[in-house]
C-alpha cells in the first residue's frame, strides 16, 4: 500500500504543478512572450490565460506603462571645443511586446547608447551660447531621432528632457562676471536715464514757475497801471471840476517838488518848463498878499535860473 500512496503523492503534485503552469494571470498594462519549443509562440495579454505546460513557457513580462529612465551626465564637446556635462531623461513606452523582445537585445541600453550618441552630433554642432538657450531645439532634435530608431523595436519615445547643461567651472566663472558686468552697466545706465529724467522735470517746473511768475508780475504791472491811470483820471476830473486857478496849481508844485527829490540816489532830477510860469504866479500872488495885509515880512520867491533850460534844470535835493 505504501507505493501506491507514494504514486497518488506523486500524481497530485505532478497535477498541481501542470495546473500553476497552465494558469498564466497577466496584469493589467502588462504583457507576458509564450514561447514553444524556444518558438515565438503568441503574447499574453491582461487577464486569465492558459497555456500547456510544460510545452509552452513563458519567456518575460513587460510592463506597458510609459517608463522614465534618467541617464548619467554624458561630456559632449561643443562646437567652439568646450566640454560641456548634459544630463537626460527619457519618457518611454512600449508599444508592441514581442518587438521589444526580439528585435534589440535590451531597449534600455540601446536607448540610453542612442541618447549618447545622437546628443554628441546635435551638441557638435552648436556653440556653447546656442547650447545654454536652445533646450527646446535640442530636446525636439533629439525625440525625433530616437523615435525613429526605436519604431522598429516596439518603443515610443514621448519626451526627451535635458535635465542640466553644465559648462566647465572656469567657464562658469566667466559668465557668471560677464553676467555681473552686463548687470551693473544696466544699473548705470538706468541711474543715468532717471538723473536725466529727473533733470528734465526740474527744468520743466523751473520753466513754467518762471512763465507762471512773469505772467503774474505783468498782470500786476497792468493792474497797477489801470489803478494809477483811473487815480490821475480822478484826480484831473476833480481838479477841472474844481476849476482851479494859477495860484492852486503853482502851490501844488511846490509842494511835489520835495517828493521829487526825495532818496539819496536822486542826483539829477527834470523840472518841468511849466514850474518857471506857477513860480511868478506863486510870486505874484504872494505879493498881492502882502500888498493887501501890509506886512514886512512878505516871504519872496526866487525866479528859476535864467542859465538853465526851460526844459530841464538841475535841482539838488530838498532837505
Amino acid at each position: 500500500m505504501e507505493p501506491i500512496i507514494i504514486v497518488l503523492i506523486i500524481l497530485v503534485v505532478l497535477v498541481f504543478i501542470a495546473l500553476i503552469k497552465t494558469i498564466q494571470v497577466i496584469p493589467q498594462a502588462s504583457a507576458a512572450i509564450v514561447e514553444r519549443f524556444g518558438r515565438y509562440t503568441r503574447t499574453l495579454n491582461a487577464g486569465l490565460n492558459i497555456v500547456v505546460p510544460f510545452i509552452d513557457s513563458v519567456r518575460n513580462r513587460i510592463d506597458l506603462r510609459e517608463q522614465v529612465v534618467p541617464f548619467p551626465p554624458q561630456p559632449v564637446i561643443t562646437q567652439d571645443n568646450l566640454v560641456v556635462n548634459i544630463d537626460t531623461v527619457i519618457y518611454y513606452q512600449v508599444t508592441d511586446a514581442r518587438a521589444a523582445t526580439y528585435e534589440v537585445a535590451s531597449y534600455i541600453q540601446a536607448i540610453e547608447q542612442l541618447t549618447v550618441t545622437t546628443l554628441r552630433n546635435i551638441i557638435g554642432g552648436m556653440d556653447l551660447e546656442r547650447t545654454l538657450t536652445s533646450r527646446e531645439e535640442i530636446n525636439a532634435a533629439l525625440r525625433g531621432v530616437l523615435d525613429e530608431a526605436t519604431g522598429k523595436w516596439g518603443i515610443r519615445v514621448n519626451r526627451v528632457e535635458l535635465k542640466a547643461i553644465e559648462p566647465p567651472t572656469s567657464i562658469q566663472d566667466s559668465m557668471e562676471k560677464q553676467m555681473r558686468a552686463d548687470r551693473d552697466k544696466r544699473a548705470a545706465i538706468l541711474t543715468a536715464e532717471g538723473i536725466r529724467q529727473s533733470a528734465i522735470l526740474t527744468a520743466e517746473g523751473e520753466k513754467q514757475s518762471a512763465i507762471l511768475k512773469a505772467e503774474g508780475e505783468a498782470k500786476a504791472a497792468a493792474l497797477r497801471a489801470e489803478g494809477e491811470a483811473q487815480a490821475v483820471r480822478t484826480v484831473f476830473e476833480a481838479i477841472h471840476a474844481g476849476d482851479p486857478d494859477q495860484k492852486l496849481l503853482s502851490y501844488q508844485y511846490l509842494q511835489m517838488l520835495p517828493k521829487i527829490a526825495e532818496g539819496d540816489a536822486n542826483k539829477l532830477w527834470i523840472v518841468p518848463s511849466e514850474i518857471g510860469d506857477a513860480l511868478k504866479g506863486l510870486s505874484g500872488a504872494m505879493g498881492n498878499f502882502g500888498a493887501m495885509g501890509g506886512g514886512s515880512s512878505t516871504p519872496t520867491v526866487p525866479a528859476p535860473a535864467k542859465s538853465l533850460s526851460p526844459e530841464r534844470r538841475e535841482q539838488p535835493p530838498l532837505d
